[in-house]
């Protein structure tokens, strides 16, 4: 198993393009177990294979913080058939990355996920055309005003692309707000990356918006694009792939619960 998920640990253990990359190499190994289970162990819910526990690539126990993502995890090893796919279980993925990556490291993960403040997808608006910009005010402004309104971090807009340079409150306010938790840390980063926005992914983990609305509210500017040009086989593959690890990372947010850094 060490080398199975050492195909897909990424260049960061929290990078899931990467990881989508790396996962082409190497041949697919054959699923060599009857059943996988859950067990109580320490820190929580160790998963097992006949019996056996799972351990990460970095040889640690796989476990689980609650019975809700341990059930989840066993669900992704249950569901391989003949061969095993790593790209078809991001929660063990996901899991690998907090035990192995994270735990040691929340910190520097968390200063990671904060950087996302300085340059937030939400905060850079289309100038045209008028349906655009209607819709990102639509999606984007109730999450800014929320952040004001509940940590005090009041984020400056701008049209286009051209940086514009956030008030260090602001950013310090929001980068307060995130969870100091490795599992909450490691699933608001793989959001973030995903969406482009720690806003987003912050709203999330404290429920101020649901996973579909964050998945919608990412994706304004794409979903607008392709309902003027149409989307490509490409284009539709990569944004599927985006969207297993978004939905595997909003299962283990919403398993855990807000809490405040």
């Amino acid at each position: 198993m060490r080398e199975l998920f050492d195909e897909v640990a990424g260049k960061s253990a929290l990078d899931p393009q990467e990881a989508v990359r790396r996962s082409s190499r190497g041949p697919r190994p054959k699923r060599f177990y009857q059943s996988a289970e859950l067990v109580e162990a320490a820190g929580g819910f160790a998963i097992t294979l006949d019996g056996k526990q799972v351990r990460t690539p970095s040889r640690g126990h796989l476990v689980a913080p609650n019975r809700a993502i341990a059930d989840a995890i066993v669900g992704e090893w249950q569901a391989q058939q003949e061969f095993i796919e790593p790209m078809s279980m991001p929660l063990t993925r996901l899991a690998n990355s907090v035990i192995d990556a994270v735990t040691e490291r929340v910190d520097a993960v968390t200063d990671d996920v904060a950087k996302y403040f300085e340059s937030d997808l939400l905060c850079y608006r289309a100038s045209f055309p008028e349906g655009l910009v209607a819709r990102e005010s639509q999606h984007w402004d109730p999450v800014l005003f929320w952040a004001a309104e509940s940590f005090g971090a009041h984020f400056i807009l701008a049209e286009g692309i051209v940086h514009i340079r956030q008030p260090d409150a602001a950013v310090a306010a929001a980068r307060a707000a995130l969870p100091r938790d490795a599992w909450a840390i490691a699933a608001l980063h793989i959001v973030t990356s995903i969406t482009g926005s720690a806003l987003l992914a912050l709203a999330l983990h404290a429920r101020f918006l649901g996973a579909d609305q964050v998945w919608a509210a990412a994706h304004v500017d794409e979903d607008w694009n392709i309902a003027q040009w149409g989307i490509d086989e490409e284009v539709a593959a990569r944004r599927a792939a985006r969207q297993v690890d978004f939905k595997a990372a909003a299962l283990v947010i919403g398993a855990l619960g807000p809490t405040i850094g």
